[in-house]
């Protein structure tokens, strides 16, 4: 993909209902795409999710648990009836667990808004989750986001992972200073990973994932 055209993607969106604004976000932003002069995004997080909020949109990416073992009596009874019966179905009525990209859509359109991203303060796209923790780096800002639809779904070319072809919205994950500048990286071109140690959805392979946006506060 070019990156200008991904950024030039981020400013369409839809009319939104804003929350009252009663108290400041909680966190203010502006992000622009790397190598474009395109007009920043303003992002504002009215409040972060609560853990209640953000356990459905885990849970979506966690490994389904093994089915339970048949009791050695039972699984001996199948295999004297030659495999007939219920037990030489293969156990045909348990249901298949669901994708685990279509429980995370869901997950993310039930889950509350709590933000906004836009590039002219009218239009833009609904904020489902948002985490923040001190980053490694002693004076930065670990933030992930997750939007309600796919940033720059219309422009061709402009997804190169097949996870974000296939996903109705975006994960976001930056780096900030307390009082400086950061970085974002999106879903847009890497792949989204449950983060056990910290308790949140992120990027898989931060570090190494190309930079979409400059930051700043």
């Amino acid at each position: 993909m070019t990156v200008s055209r991904a950024a030039g993607s981020f400013l369409i969106g839809v009319v939104l209902a804003l929350p009252a604004r009663a108290a400041e976000p909680v966190l203010k932003l502006q992000a622009v795409a790397v190598g474009t002069t395109e007009v920043p995004l303003t992002i504002e997080v009215f409040r972060w999710s609560s853990d209640a909020e953000r356990s459905p949109l885990m849970a979506a990416l966690a490994p389904a648990p093994a089915p339970p073992a048949a009791p050695a009596a039972e699984a001996a009874g199948r295999g004297g009836r030659g495999g007939g019966g219920r037990g030489g179905r293969g156990g045909r009525g348990a249901a298949a667990p669901a994708d685990p990209m279509a429980r995370l859509t869901a997950a993310v359109k039930a889950a509350p808004t709590v933000g906004f991203v836009w590039g002219d303060g009218v239009t833009g796209y609904s904020i489902k989750y948002a985490w923040r923790a001190p980053a490694a780096d002693a004076g930065t800002d670990r933030i992930v986001l997750v939007t309600d639809r796919r940033l720059g779904a219309h422009a061709p070319g402009s997804l190169t992972s097949e996870q974000a072809a296939d996903a109705e919205f975006t994960v976001i994950e930056m780096r900030v200073a307390a009082k400086g500048a950061g970085e974002g990286k999106t879903s847009l071109s890497t792949k989204i990973a449950l983060d056990a140690a910290a308790q949140t959805l992120a990027l898989e392979g931060y570090p190494a994932a190309p930079v979409q946006l400059k930051v700043t506060r």
